[in-house]
């Protein structure tokens, strides 16, 4: 009998939630250091690592900002993005919609044109050496003003054919959805699908403003959700996809242990519910040590992931007749793996 782990190994997946910066394993941010000759402050490998206890989002994104800081030329951005699709490659991800964060760069000095190619030359690299299908989001730093923002939108529609949607990401306490509104209309009316980070350290309101004014198609996160009662029945009848991060949440302190993580209970109350692995190479595992843990945690059954898994190709941005067929490979290979 197949056993859970290899059982998640091989079922084909789709990942919805995972900052491409936030895949930079410290190797290789030391290697690209020394090619750009840029000095971190941790010595080591090691050293590196050992400063990845976070205590909460801002401890993080301190040390995340770090890290894209050795991220100057075309190549580097190839480089990071290729690790990250060789190693959701290994891990049977077959669709991938990765976000971006181009104002940790632009503030740096970095030209928009060159963070863009660079991450999508790998993904067409992605598509047609390893057979992963992507789609690119751009996301707006939160802690940043709505000003930077529409001027990061601005430099975006030279480019309009590389990107998806745009999203919002970083610090969310005391940053609303609504700081964000009018960027985001005029985001919609340029083509643009949207998504929010919402309900992860703040509340559920910050999920209502993200379904009511910014007009999301996906909540990124959303664990306050929960909180309230009519916004859980407005997500289930709005059959609106919340992409929980389970080892990013219990790195980040948003749940104080695994088995107390709301997972479950969002399934059971009929939220469509996606995992994924967020910033993997600082939270400890990608999309397959996620599901893995969550499904340890809460005694999760085989029936279960794959139903998380066919949620993850119906939360997104394919066109519908590739959602179906990625669905049917779930299924068959739930077919012969269950029966």
């Amino acid at each position: 009998m197949t056993t859970l782990e290899d059982f998640i190994k091989g079922i084909p997946k789709a990942e919805l939630h995972l900052h491409i910066e936030g895949t930079l394993e410290p190797e290789l941010m030391f290697k690209i250091a020394r090619r750009n000759n840029i000095e971190i402050k941790y010595r080591s490998v090691e050293e590196l690592k050992k400063a990845y206890d976070f205590n909460n989002l801002q401890d993080f994104l301190d040390i995340y900002y770090e890290g894209t800081g050795v991220l100057i030329e075309e190549q580097d951005y190839y480089d990071m993005t290729w690790a990250y699709l060789e190693k959701a490659h290994s891990q049977n991800v077959l669709h991938a919609e990765i976000f971006f964060d181009p104002q940790a760069h632009t503030d740096r000095g970095i030209e928009f044109q060159t963070v863009v190619k660079g991450i999508h030359n790998a993904l067409q690299d992605g598509q047609n050496k390893l057979g992963i299908s992507t789609k690119l989001i751009m996301c707006f730093l939160r802690h940043l003003d709505e000003e930077a923002a529409m001027k990061t939108l601005e430099q975006a529609l030279n480019h309009k054919d590389l990107i998806t949607a745009v999203g919002l990401d970083s610090s969310e306490v005391g940053n609303p959805p609504s700081k964000f509104q009018r960027v985001f209309e005029r985001a919609g009316e340029e083509g643009f699908l949207t998504v929010a980070h919402a309900g992860e350290e703040g509340p559920a309101e910050y999920v209502w403003e993200a379904l009511d004014l910014l007009k999301v198609s996906r909540v990124d996160h959303g664990n306050h959700s929960l909180d309230d009662e009519k916004l859980v029945q407005e997500l289930v009848s709005r059959k609106m996809p919340l992409t929980v991060c389970p080892l990013s949440n219990l790195k980040l302190k948003v749940v104080n242990d695994l088995n107390n993580h709301p997972l479950r209970k969002m399934l059971e109350k009929g939220l469509l519910i996606t995992i994924n692995s967020d910033d993997p190479a600082y939270f400890g595992g990608y999309v397959n040590e996620n599901y893995l843990a969550i499904s340890d945690a809460l005694d999760l059954s085989k029936e279960e992931i794959v139903k998380l898994a066919r949620n993850s190709f119906t939360a997104s941005f394919l066109i519908e007749k590739t959602k179906q067929q990625m669905i049917e490979k779930v299924d068959k290979y739930s077919h012969m793996q269950i029966g």
